[in-house]
């Protein structure tokens, strides 16, 4: 069914959108990422202008990451006074994320712009995963295997760059439940970046924000998700108001569309949730951010057949 979308001035089909809206929904629920690194390239694939694309994906970040964070309140895998910092560096990165936004509107350059952020951070952060994810693959069957019918115990590993980062920064904080004490100036500056991107690419950054906070931080895996999403849902909301009020470029219907699907996609992935974990789940989340990145690289890249073409909106 073909509908108009008015801000985006153009018409899509309705059945389209939903079935994308309601595969990001499952995407947020497994893996405690927002989507929108999904949601926005495709909507772009689409030929929706990148502009309305950020601004409306914010609105259904507000959708798919509120029902999954019930989903995980219920199973009690939120670290409130964790989220509280990340949520104080979230509002500071998404304020100002917003007038950048609006400077390149002002210039003319949003859509390259938005563009090419993607392809960097998706293809670096989608290959970073993919190659850890490997790794930790290949050790956990052949190395584990091979030490157990050699009978040699492995040796503890050295501490991280970011071990010793957590151990001298100030103003540390108890986390009791995560089971942590870490300076607070690392979960807001995730938070300002995580701010950030859902400003200026309309993404929840969940695909960023979980590896941070998992290797950074060394939270628990099982509060990680559910954390993630509650600083998302807040600074979604934030960003989608302002994108709203002062860039005007949130389109209430594809919104609808979207969260229709986004609802249901959401409470499956929350039920597919305990069935990937670990080294595998990393794998398949590295693996669709790679491949998305790789595609929307492609369409920068390569020229097109028609280098112009006449459109009547």
């Amino acid at each position: 069914m073909q509908i108009y979308l008015p801000i985006a001035e153009m018409a899509v089909q309705a059945e389209t959108i939903a079935l994308l809206g309601a595969v990001v929904g499952v995407i947020s629920g497994v893996f405690g990422v927002g989507g929108g690194f999904l949601t926005t390239p495709f909507l772009i694939f689409l030929g929706i202008p990148p502009a309305v694309a950020v601004g409306t994906q914010a609105s259904q970040l507000v959708a798919s990451s509120t029902t999954a964070v019930i989903g995980h309140w219920k199973k009690r895998n939120i670290d409130l006074k964790m989220a509280w910092y990340l949520l104080i560096g979230g509002f500071i990165g998404t304020v100002v994320g917003i007038f950048i936004f609006r400077l390149l509107q002002y210039i003319g350059q949003v859509d390259l712009v938005v563009s090419v952020l993607y392809v960097v951070f998706l293809c670096a952060i989608g290959g970073m995963m993919l190659s850890e994810s490997v790794t930790t693959l290949y050790h956990s069957t052949f190395k584990k295997d091979n030490a157990d019918d050699e009978g040699t115990s492995q040796t503890p590993s050295k501490p991280s760059y970011w071990d010793h980062l957590r151990a001298t920064l100030p103003y540390k904080v108890q986390f009791p439940e995560s089971r942590l004490y870490i300076s607070a100036i690392i979960p807001i500056v995730i938070g300002i970046i995580g701010g950030l991107m859902v400003s200026v690419m309309g993404i929840g950054a969940g695909f960023l924000l979980v590896p941070a906070m998992i290797y950074m931080l060394r939270m628990p895996p099982l509060l990680v998700a559910g954390t993630t999403l509650l600083q998302i849902l807040i600074t979604s909301a934030i960003a989608c108001i302002l994108h709203a009020v002062m860039n005007q470029t949130v389109d209430l219907i594809l919104a609808s569309i979207l969260i229709g699907g986004s609802v249901i996609g959401a409470q499956i992935g929350v039920r597919l949730s305990p069935y990937i974990k670990g080294a595998t789940a990393r794998f398949l989340l590295a693996s669709i951010i790679t491949i998305v990145g790789l595609r929307l690289a492609s369409d920068l890249l390569i020229p097109p057949e028609n280098l112009y073409s006449l459109v009547v909106r």
